[in-house]
């Protein structure tokens, strides 16, 4: 007997971005929607299905004003765009991710403290090296902000990503 049960995936992510100036004032925010690039929906899939004993590693990055985005865009290659990399944290900021829970998982907002001396930032970043500026590792997905976003030195930009299905 054939079934007609099917279970379709789409794999999405959502930043929430907002920039604190250092007296703590809102300068702006973004909410946008991500771009799940080849490499990271063949990694999702080999991790779940193929992998086994695996442990979450991946680290979001900020890109300079007006980045353009495509599906086959990887770490070593993505000539629409350019990291943003004026920020004082040793590392790209690794999200902490919660539970899953109604095919949604949140990670609580991941800080860059600005301290360029100015600039603006265009979009986030998901990918599994940690390297400021690194080409390495697997990129996961991109996400453009709605306008360039100007940032000045001591300035906070949280990124709250969330995952879902």
């Amino acid at each position: 007997m054939k079934s007609n049960l099917s279970l379709a995936l789409k794999l999405s992510h959502h930043y929430k971005v907002e920039c604190f100036d250092k007296e703590g004032n809102l300068k702006w925010k973004e909410d946008v929607d991500n771009l799940v690039v080849t490499t990271g929906q063949n990694d999702i899939l080999n991790k779940y299905y193929a992998g086994s004993a695996y442990t979450a590693a991946n680290y979001i990055g900020l890109t300079t004003g007006s980045p353009t985005f495509v599906a086959g865009d990887t770490m070593a290659s993505h000539t629409g765009w350019t990291e943003y990399t004026a920020y004082s944290n040793a590392t790209r900021v690794a999200p902490v991710w919660g539970t899953a829970s109604a095919a949604s998982i949140t990670a609580p907002a991941s800080a860059f403290n600005i301290n360029g001396a100015g600039g603006t930032v265009g979009g986030a970043f998901l990918t599994t090296n940690s390297t400021i500026g690194g080409t390495t590792g697997i990129l996961i997905g991109e996400a453009v902000f709605s306008a360039n976003r100007t940032v000045a030195s001591g300035d906070t930009v949280n990124v709250t990503p969330t995952a879902s299905v």
